[in-house]
């Protein structure tokens, strides 16, 4: 019988699930979720968007095709751990250069293997997430990896998850958002955009250098000023992690640039773009994250299953004056998934249309941006308000 190092994962409610040690040793603590994809787990953990939270895979087997520098999403993990039935510890794929256990070893990523990932995932589907903690039994202690921890060692855990900072009210975009601003190279000219950097993930950005458009990253923190000083033909808000509401500032530059750019909001940019246009969001109980969400176009009526990973949303009816029209709905749950400046060309979604990991059924969306942004310099009109027109019947 293989002995197997001891780890488990506490959380604030006093559950306590007990399993087995794997990637770096040592302890971490957050926002424990779920992600019902089945493939993609390099992906999820480089997302700057899960920054704050322990992400639980469903799939029971996680690791089998390695881990490839392509595949990153920005440049080292931003998820605080992982959680899998199994992990592989030998993987199976050309385009591999390492483990996935050498990958979280090189990066930091504590994980946890071995529990019961179904009894889990219905305990967050029920109750919603919560906050909780790995701790691997070599860490704390290194004379006897392979004993389990006591119940007073056990409660000492659960305290620490409940006494852990909230992703609530706090503002983690300043954590994953770029430093300095970079332009992104492209083969051809194009329409130059400004992205602004909440947690972007890399292939958003090749998606839009895809359609003609010249990407130019900046900082969250950015000013309308300095954006408009860029002389651009558009404005992109990207993905992050977190809670909206703390993000006053970013809700500022949304604001005072609506109406005078094309803009395109994706995830957190989406929420954003609400937050800007006086309206509110809400924490979700548990979240849509995974490569399987059906979303329904309201404008064309045709449905798309989307990649998504997010815990808010935002509530169109508070939005005031109807200056916002839902353009998408959640086929499981009925929330809003996309919404269209009734008009001015600006609008959003709250899933990934880059699809990275997932589906490919949106990636039109980058194409619309590009219409509109051509349409705007020409003068044609915005091809968003005319949609909205005609379904309000105007």
């Amino acid at each position: 019988m293989i002995r197997k190092e001891r780890a488990i994962l506490a959380l604030e409610d006093g559950t306590v699930y007990r399993g087995y040690a794997f990637g770096h040793r040592g302890e971490t603590v957050g926002e424990v979720v779920f992600n019902t994809s089945m493939t993609g787990y390099q992906e999820i953990m480089t997302d700057p968007s899960y920054n704050g939270q322990i992400v639980t895979i469903t799939y029971p087997h996680v690791g089998n095709y390695g881990v490839a520098i392509y595949d990153m999403e920005s440049n080292k993990p931003y998820v605080r751990g992982f959680i899998s039935r199994e992990f592989s510890g030998e993987y199976s794929n050309y385009r591999a250069q390492q483990s996935l256990e050498a990958f979280m070893q090189q990066y930091g990523v504590v994980s946890i293997q071995g529990i019961d990932t179904r009894a889990l995932v219905r305990r967050l589907r029920t109750g919603g997430v919560v906050k909780g903690v790995i701790a691997h039994r070599s860490y704390t202690h290194p004379e006897d990896p392979y004993g389990e921890f006591t119940p007073a060692e056990e409660a000492v855990y659960v305290a620490r998850a409940l006494g852990h900072q909230d992703i609530d009210g706090h503002d983690m975009t300043r954590e994953v958002t770029t430093a300095l601003p970079y332009a992104f190279p492209t083969l051809r000219q194009g329409k130059r955009v400004v992205l602004m950097d909440f947690g972007i993930k890399h292939t958003i950005i090749e998606r839009l250098a895809e359609v003609g458009i010249e990407p130019i990253v900046v900082p969250a923190h950015t000013t309308p000023a300095q954006i408009m000083a860029l002389q651009p033909h558009g404005l992109f808000l990207s993905n992050g992690p977190g809670d909206p509401a703390p993000l006053e500032y970013a809700h500022k530059t949304a604001w005072e640039l609506m109406g005078l750019l094309p803009t395109f909001g994706i995830c957190l940019g989406h929420q954003i773009l609400g937050l800007a246009a006086g309206g509110t969001t809400f924490k979700m109980k548990f979240g849509h994250r995974g490569g399987n969400q059906p979303v329904k176009n309201l404008l064309t009526g045709n449905v798309e299953i989307t990649s998504q990973n997010h815990g808010y949303a935002v509530d169109i009816d508070s939005i005031p004056g109807g200056t916002f029209v839902a353009t998408h709905v959640n086929l499981n749950d009925g929330t809003l998934e996309g919404m269209a400046h009734s008009r001015y060309p600006v609008f959003s979604v709250q899933y990934h249309p880059e699809a990275s990991p997932g589906p490919h059924d949106s990636r039109y969306l980058f194409d619309r941006f590009i219409e509109e942004i051509d349409a705007f310099d020409g003068g044609d009109g915005s091809p968003v308000a005319k949609a909205v027109a005609g379904r309000l019947g105007v």
